[in-house]
């Protein structure tokens, strides 16, 4: 059995589950100044996951390059919310949709690194962004375990 969905979909509470329940309020809520929102944790993660793995060269000198980790707004609605977290789990299926085959994770998409090693390492980021966004709702008071 492989382990990849595991790695982006275990050791933790559920990834929709995390996202779920949430007013506009709340995901635009920062419980201290040096903070981010729930809304910023979830943008970061989704575009770096995004130039991850569609490998968007152009998207990355665009935006991470520039320093913009973290979005300039915030949702001015629930469905831009409820959009972003489409935009999730569309990318951890572009991400599953690597591990198909031996062929495609043993891919060099940089000198001595492969996509394999690349969704390792977005399994890590993803967790960790995940982790802050269940202590945000916890600071908030809007975590039930």
């Amino acid at each position: 059995m492989s382990h990849w969905p595991h790695l982006f979909s275990g050791e933790f509470a559920k990834r929709d589950k995390i996202l779920a329940g949430l007013t506009l309020e709340q995901v635009n809520g920062r419980p201290s100044p040096q903070s981010h929102t729930i809304f910023e944790e979830l943008w970061h993660l989704v575009l770096w996951q995004r130039i991850l793995v569609t490998r968007d060269e152009a998207l990355y000198e665009a935006t991470w390059q520039k320093g913009e980790r973290y979005p300039l707004e915030a949702p001015r609605s629930l469905a831009e919310w409820k959009t972003l977290i489409d935009d999730y789990f569309s990318g951890v299926t572009q991400a599953l949709a690597w591990t198909a085959s031996p062929e495609k994770l043993n891919l060099e998409v940089d000198p001595g690194v492969t996509m394999a090693d690349v969704l390792q390492g977005l399994a890590v980021h993803n967790a960790y962004h995940f982790g802050k966004i269940v202590a945000l709702r916890q600071q908030m008071n809007i975590w039930e375990s």
